[in-house]
Protein backbone atom coordinates (compact mmCIF):
# COMPACT_ATOMS: atom_id res chain seq x y z
CA UNK A 1 0.00 0.00 0.00
CA UNK A 2 1.01 3.52 -0.56
CA UNK A 3 -0.22 7.17 0.28
CA UNK A 4 0.95 9.63 -2.59
CA UNK A 5 0.55 13.38 -2.62
CA UNK A 6 0.97 14.90 -6.31
CA UNK A 7 1.43 18.87 -6.44
CA UNK A 8 -1.20 18.60 -3.77
CA UNK A 9 -1.90 22.50 -2.35
CA UNK A 10 -4.51 24.30 0.15
CA UNK A 11 -5.56 28.03 0.19
CA UNK A 12 -8.06 28.96 3.04
CA UNK A 13 -9.68 32.42 2.10
CA UNK A 14 -6.96 33.66 0.03
CA UNK A 15 -3.65 32.64 2.64
CA UNK A 16 -1.96 29.71 1.63
CA UNK A 17 -1.83 26.90 4.24
CA UNK A 18 0.22 23.84 2.18
CA UNK A 19 2.21 24.55 -0.38
CA UNK A 20 2.96 22.41 -3.20
CA UNK A 21 3.56 19.07 -2.23
CA UNK A 22 4.87 15.93 -3.43
CA UNK A 23 5.27 13.05 -0.86
CA UNK A 24 4.61 9.32 -0.88
CA UNK A 25 4.08 7.33 2.51
CA UNK A 26 4.82 3.44 1.92
CA UNK A 27 3.23 0.42 3.73
CA UNK A 28 3.80 -0.86 7.26
CA UNK A 29 5.69 2.63 8.00
CA UNK A 30 5.56 5.62 10.57
CA UNK A 31 6.38 8.83 9.38
CA UNK A 32 6.50 11.41 11.52
CA UNK A 33 5.13 15.21 10.42
CA UNK A 34 7.45 17.81 12.85
CA UNK A 35 7.18 21.41 12.61
CA UNK A 36 6.17 24.65 15.19
CA UNK A 37 2.52 25.15 15.46
CA UNK A 38 1.05 26.38 12.23
CA UNK A 39 3.61 24.75 10.08
CA UNK A 40 0.75 22.82 8.37
CA UNK A 41 1.10 19.63 9.78
CA UNK A 42 -3.17 19.04 10.80
CA UNK A 43 -3.52 20.91 7.14
CA UNK A 44 -1.68 18.03 5.48
CA UNK A 45 -2.98 15.21 7.66
CA UNK A 46 -6.63 16.88 6.39
CA UNK A 47 -6.16 16.27 3.18
CA UNK A 48 -4.70 13.13 3.33
CA UNK A 49 -7.94 12.08 5.06
CA UNK A 50 -10.18 13.42 2.85
CA UNK A 51 -11.52 15.72 5.31
CA UNK A 52 -10.30 18.43 2.99
CA UNK A 53 -10.06 18.84 -0.56
CA UNK A 54 -6.92 19.98 -2.60
CA UNK A 55 -6.96 23.01 -4.37
CA UNK A 56 -4.31 21.85 -6.61
CA UNK A 57 -2.73 17.88 -7.13
CA UNK A 58 -4.21 14.80 -6.38
CA UNK A 59 -4.20 12.01 -3.95
CA UNK A 60 -3.62 8.55 -4.82
CA UNK A 61 -4.10 5.13 -2.38
CA UNK A 62 -2.58 2.38 -3.78
CA UNK A 63 -2.43 4.07 -7.51
CA UNK A 64 -5.95 5.06 -7.49
CA UNK A 65 -6.94 8.55 -7.50
CA UNK A 66 -9.10 9.17 -4.29
CA UNK A 67 -8.67 12.81 -4.34
CA UNK A 68 -12.43 13.73 -3.93
CA UNK A 69 -13.45 10.41 -2.08
CA UNK A 70 -15.21 11.23 1.49
CA UNK A 71 -13.85 10.23 4.07
CA UNK A 72 -16.34 7.96 5.31
CA UNK A 73 -15.46 5.54 2.69
CA UNK A 74 -11.42 5.63 2.72
CA UNK A 75 -10.19 3.48 5.12
CA UNK A 76 -8.34 6.22 7.68
CA UNK A 77 -8.21 6.47 11.48
CA UNK A 78 -7.77 9.69 13.18
CA UNK A 79 -6.34 10.14 17.16
CA UNK A 80 -6.34 13.84 18.06
CA UNK A 81 -4.54 15.64 20.62
CA UNK A 82 -8.31 16.19 22.54
CA UNK A 83 -8.97 12.48 22.76
CA UNK A 84 -12.41 11.53 21.97
CA UNK A 85 -14.52 8.71 23.42
CA UNK A 86 -17.99 8.21 23.95
CA UNK A 87 -18.69 9.18 27.45
CA UNK A 88 -22.09 6.73 27.56
CA UNK A 89 -20.39 3.76 26.41
CA UNK A 90 -17.80 1.24 28.41
CA UNK A 91 -14.16 0.67 27.02
CA UNK A 92 -14.99 -2.30 25.49
CA UNK A 93 -17.79 -0.87 23.68
CA UNK A 94 -15.67 2.33 22.36
CA UNK A 95 -13.06 0.49 21.04
CA UNK A 96 -15.90 -2.06 19.37
CA UNK A 97 -17.72 0.74 17.51
CA UNK A 98 -16.02 1.01 14.30
CA UNK A 99 -16.20 -2.47 13.99
CA UNK A 100 -19.78 -2.91 15.25
CA UNK A 101 -20.09 0.02 11.82
CA UNK A 102 -18.42 -2.22 9.32
CA UNK A 103 -20.86 -4.77 10.42
CA UNK A 104 -18.00 -7.25 11.90
CA UNK A 105 -19.12 -10.76 13.33
CA UNK A 106 -19.27 -10.55 17.16
CA UNK A 107 -16.32 -12.76 17.34
CA UNK A 108 -13.75 -10.86 15.62
CA UNK A 109 -14.66 -8.14 17.26
CA UNK A 110 -14.63 -10.18 20.63
CA UNK A 111 -11.00 -11.28 19.52
CA UNK A 112 -9.85 -7.73 17.75
CA UNK A 113 -10.87 -5.54 20.95
CA UNK A 114 -9.54 -8.00 23.70
CA UNK A 115 -6.01 -7.92 21.23
CA UNK A 116 -6.01 -4.13 20.96
CA UNK A 117 -6.87 -3.61 24.39
CA UNK A 118 -4.12 -5.83 25.73
CA UNK A 119 -1.70 -4.22 23.58
CA UNK A 120 -2.73 -0.89 25.64
CA UNK A 121 -2.65 -2.47 28.36
CA UNK A 122 -6.83 -1.80 28.63
CA UNK A 123 -7.81 -5.38 29.94
CA UNK A 124 -8.43 -4.72 33.43
CA UNK A 125 -10.73 -1.36 32.45
CA UNK A 126 -13.08 -3.00 29.64
CA UNK A 127 -16.28 -2.35 31.73
CA UNK A 128 -15.26 1.08 32.68
CA UNK A 129 -16.77 4.27 31.29
CA UNK A 130 -14.11 6.83 29.98
CA UNK A 131 -14.28 9.16 32.55
CA UNK A 132 -13.56 6.84 35.22
CA UNK A 133 -10.16 6.82 33.41
CA UNK A 134 -7.23 8.58 33.93
CA UNK A 135 -6.73 10.80 31.32
CA UNK A 136 -3.52 8.76 29.52
CA UNK A 137 -6.12 5.97 29.85
CA UNK A 138 -8.75 7.33 27.90
CA UNK A 139 -6.20 8.55 24.96
CA UNK A 140 -5.35 4.24 24.93
CA UNK A 141 -8.71 3.89 24.62
CA UNK A 142 -9.16 6.32 21.87
CA UNK A 143 -5.52 4.56 20.36
CA UNK A 144 -6.80 1.21 20.52
CA UNK A 145 -9.81 2.07 18.79
CA UNK A 146 -7.74 3.17 15.68
CA UNK A 147 -6.35 -0.16 15.97
CA UNK A 148 -9.48 -2.17 15.17
CA UNK A 149 -10.50 -0.19 12.46
CA UNK A 150 -8.10 -2.09 10.38
CA UNK A 151 -7.60 1.48 9.02
CA UNK A 152 -4.72 1.53 5.84
CA UNK A 153 -3.71 4.94 6.96
CA UNK A 154 -3.48 5.72 10.57
CA UNK A 155 -3.20 9.79 11.18
CA UNK A 156 -2.11 10.77 15.03
CA UNK A 157 -2.15 14.33 15.34
CA UNK A 158 -0.23 15.23 18.78
CA UNK A 159 -2.07 12.31 20.54
CA UNK A 160 0.10 12.50 23.55
CA UNK A 161 0.51 16.61 24.00
CA UNK A 162 -2.16 16.35 26.98
CA UNK A 163 -0.46 13.51 29.04
CA UNK A 164 2.11 13.86 32.06
CA UNK A 165 5.76 13.39 31.13
CA UNK A 166 5.83 9.85 32.61
CA UNK A 167 2.97 8.54 30.56
CA UNK A 168 3.96 10.20 27.25
CA UNK A 169 7.42 8.77 27.81
CA UNK A 170 6.11 5.51 28.01
CA UNK A 171 3.37 5.46 24.68
CA UNK A 172 6.01 6.91 22.89
CA UNK A 173 8.28 3.94 23.43
CA UNK A 174 5.39 1.46 22.82
CA UNK A 175 3.57 3.44 19.92
CA UNK A 176 6.46 2.59 16.89
CA UNK A 177 6.03 -1.60 18.31
CA UNK A 178 2.29 -1.07 18.69
CA UNK A 179 1.88 -0.23 15.52
CA UNK A 180 4.59 -2.11 13.93
CA UNK A 181 2.66 -5.49 13.08
CA UNK A 182 -0.58 -3.57 12.24
CA UNK A 183 1.11 -3.09 8.74
CA UNK A 184 -1.00 0.64 8.38
CA UNK A 185 0.53 3.65 7.33
CA UNK A 186 1.49 5.88 10.29
CA UNK A 187 1.45 9.54 9.90
CA UNK A 188 2.23 10.86 13.63
CA UNK A 189 2.26 15.01 14.43
CA UNK A 190 4.37 16.41 16.66
CA UNK A 191 6.13 20.07 17.57
CA UNK A 192 8.86 18.15 19.33
CA UNK A 193 12.16 17.25 17.43
CA UNK A 194 13.14 15.07 20.49
CA UNK A 195 9.87 13.31 20.17
CA UNK A 196 10.53 12.27 16.15
CA UNK A 197 13.77 10.77 17.04
CA UNK A 198 12.69 8.46 19.27
CA UNK A 199 9.66 7.70 17.02
CA UNK A 200 12.14 6.68 14.57
CA UNK A 201 10.74 5.96 10.89
CA UNK A 202 10.70 8.60 8.59
CA UNK A 203 10.36 11.97 9.02
CA UNK A 204 8.69 15.10 6.53
CA UNK A 205 9.74 18.71 8.76
CA UNK A 206 7.16 21.23 7.39
CA UNK A 207 8.07 25.07 8.19
CA UNK A 208 5.10 27.79 6.86
CA UNK A 209 2.88 25.04 5.17
CA UNK A 210 6.06 23.49 2.89
CA UNK A 211 7.55 20.28 3.49
CA UNK A 212 11.48 21.14 3.68
CA UNK A 213 12.99 17.78 3.52
CA UNK A 214 11.61 14.34 3.82
CA UNK A 215 13.73 10.87 4.75
CA UNK A 216 14.46 8.27 7.19
CA UNK A 217 14.55 10.53 10.57
CA UNK A 218 18.47 10.10 11.84
CA UNK A 219 19.36 11.06 7.72
CA UNK A 220 17.34 14.33 8.06
CA UNK A 221 18.94 15.29 11.68
CA UNK A 222 22.16 14.54 10.72
CA UNK A 223 21.69 15.73 6.71
CA UNK A 224 19.66 18.61 6.62
CA UNK A 225 19.24 20.11 3.35
CA UNK A 226 19.30 23.57 4.48
CA UNK A 227 19.05 26.10 7.46
CA UNK A 228 15.03 26.23 7.88
CA UNK A 229 15.33 22.42 8.51
CA UNK A 230 18.11 22.80 10.76
CA UNK A 231 16.16 25.05 12.73
CA UNK A 232 13.28 22.95 12.68
CA UNK A 233 14.72 19.77 13.72
CA UNK A 234 16.63 21.68 17.00
CA UNK A 235 14.92 22.41 20.14
CA UNK A 236 15.80 25.28 21.05
CA UNK A 237 16.40 26.14 17.67
CA UNK A 238 19.57 26.05 15.92
CA UNK A 239 22.25 28.71 16.65
CA UNK A 240 23.60 30.37 13.37
CA UNK A 241 26.86 32.75 13.07
CA UNK A 242 27.11 35.42 9.81
CA UNK A 243 31.15 34.57 8.72
CA UNK A 244 32.93 35.21 5.69
CA UNK A 245 35.90 33.02 4.74
CA UNK A 246 38.79 34.40 3.41
CA UNK A 247 41.79 32.22 2.50
CA UNK A 248 43.04 30.70 5.90
CA UNK A 249 41.03 32.54 8.06
CA UNK A 250 37.37 33.35 9.02
CA UNK A 251 36.18 36.77 9.35
CA UNK A 252 33.18 37.05 11.54
CA UNK A 253 30.48 39.97 12.51
CA UNK A 254 31.96 42.77 14.22
CA UNK A 255 35.38 42.29 12.44
CA UNK A 256 37.10 39.46 14.22
CA UNK A 257 39.46 37.23 12.64
CA UNK A 258 39.79 33.21 13.07
CA UNK A 259 41.76 30.50 11.75
CA UNK A 260 39.75 28.37 9.66
CA UNK A 261 40.43 25.20 11.38
CA UNK A 262 39.27 21.61 10.48
CA UNK A 263 36.66 20.98 7.35
CA UNK A 264 35.70 24.67 7.85
CA UNK A 265 39.70 25.41 6.21
CA UNK A 266 38.52 23.93 2.79
CA UNK A 267 35.63 26.11 1.91
CA UNK A 268 36.06 28.09 -1.03
CA UNK A 269 36.28 32.12 -0.28
CA UNK A 270 32.57 33.78 -0.04
CA UNK A 271 30.17 33.94 2.85
CA UNK A 272 28.42 31.47 4.73
CA UNK A 273 26.10 31.02 7.46
CA UNK A 274 27.67 28.30 10.04
CA UNK A 275 25.37 26.72 12.40
CA UNK A 276 25.41 24.70 16.04
CA UNK A 277 22.34 22.83 18.02
CA UNK A 278 22.45 24.66 21.81
CA UNK A 279 23.64 21.04 23.45
CA UNK A 280 27.30 21.81 21.48
CA UNK A 281 27.60 25.27 23.29
CA UNK A 282 30.11 25.01 26.05
CA UNK A 283 30.86 27.31 28.57
CA UNK A 284 34.13 25.96 29.60
CA UNK A 285 36.96 25.03 26.96
CA UNK A 286 36.83 21.36 26.36
CA UNK A 287 39.65 21.05 23.23
CA UNK A 288 42.52 22.85 22.49
CA UNK A 289 40.84 23.57 18.94
CA UNK A 290 38.05 25.14 20.63
CA UNK A 291 36.57 28.27 19.02
CA UNK A 292 35.62 31.19 21.96
CA UNK A 293 33.06 33.66 21.85
CA UNK A 294 32.74 36.79 23.95
CA UNK A 295 28.81 37.12 24.95
CA UNK A 296 26.23 38.67 26.95
CA UNK A 297 23.91 36.50 29.26
CA UNK A 298 20.45 37.52 28.85
CA UNK A 299 18.29 35.03 30.79
CA UNK A 300 18.50 31.20 32.39
CA UNK A 301 16.38 29.03 32.44
CA UNK A 302 16.57 25.89 34.73
CA UNK A 303 15.28 22.87 33.94
CA UNK A 304 16.72 20.84 36.98
CA UNK A 305 19.71 19.01 36.02
CA UNK A 306 20.67 21.52 33.10
CA UNK A 307 21.11 24.98 32.12
CA UNK A 308 19.42 26.97 29.28
CA UNK A 309 21.80 30.02 28.44
CA UNK A 310 20.30 32.77 26.18
CA UNK A 311 23.00 35.11 24.74
CA UNK A 312 24.10 37.88 22.92
CA UNK A 313 26.71 37.91 20.75
CA UNK A 314 26.89 41.10 18.74
CA UNK A 315 22.92 41.09 18.30
CA UNK A 316 22.77 37.92 17.32
CA UNK A 317 21.12 35.84 20.23
CA UNK A 318 21.91 32.29 20.71
CA UNK A 319 20.33 29.80 23.34
CA UNK A 320 22.78 27.11 24.95
CA UNK A 321 21.74 24.01 26.61
CA UNK A 322 24.54 23.68 29.77
CA UNK A 323 24.67 20.59 31.89
CA UNK A 324 24.57 21.36 35.45
CA UNK A 325 22.58 24.21 37.20
CA UNK A 326 25.00 27.42 36.88
CA UNK A 327 24.37 30.11 38.85
CA UNK A 328 24.65 32.94 36.57
CA UNK A 329 23.30 36.35 36.64
CA UNK A 330 21.26 38.62 33.31
CA UNK A 331 24.06 40.74 31.85
CA UNK A 332 26.80 39.59 33.12
CA UNK A 333 29.68 38.39 30.72
CA UNK A 334 30.32 35.44 29.74
CA UNK A 335 32.78 33.44 27.29
CA UNK A 336 31.06 30.72 25.29
CA UNK A 337 33.03 27.82 23.27
CA UNK A 338 32.47 26.00 20.57
CA UNK A 339 33.75 22.57 18.94
CA UNK A 340 34.54 23.31 15.37
CA UNK A 341 33.14 20.11 14.16
CA UNK A 342 29.84 20.92 15.82
CA UNK A 343 29.57 23.37 12.87
CA UNK A 344 27.34 23.32 9.90
CA UNK A 345 28.33 25.27 7.27
CA UNK A 346 25.20 26.78 5.15
CA UNK A 347 25.42 29.48 2.07
CA UNK A 348 23.65 32.78 2.60
CA UNK A 349 20.57 31.69 0.48
CA UNK A 350 20.46 28.69 3.45
CA UNK A 351 21.17 25.92 1.40
CA UNK A 352 23.65 23.33 2.81
CA UNK A 353 27.35 23.69 2.13
CA UNK A 354 28.70 20.91 4.47
CA UNK A 355 27.38 18.88 7.37
CA UNK A 356 29.26 19.32 10.68
CA UNK A 357 32.40 17.12 11.08
CA UNK A 358 31.36 15.09 14.08
CA UNK A 359 28.15 14.09 11.81
CA UNK A 360 30.67 12.37 9.04
CA UNK A 361 33.01 10.97 10.94
CA UNK A 362 29.67 8.92 13.08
Amino acid sequence: MTLTLEGVSKRVEGQTHIHRTDLTLQNGTMNVLLGPTLSGKTSLMRLMAGLDQPNTGRILWNGEDVTGQRVQDRKVAMVYQQFINYPSMTVYDNIASPMRISGKSKSEIDAAVRKSAEMMKLTPMLDRKPLELSGGQQQRCALARALVKDAGLVLLDEPLANLDYKLREELRAEIPKIFEEAGSIFVYATTEPEEALLLGGHVATLWEGRVTQFGPTPEVYRHPVDATTARVFSDPPMNFLPFEKRGAALRLDGGREIAAAGALSGLRDGRYMGGFRPNHMELERGHEGDIDFDTRLAVTEITGSETFVHLDHHGERWVGLIHGVRNLKPGQSLTAYLDPAHVYVFAEDGALVAPAAYVEAA
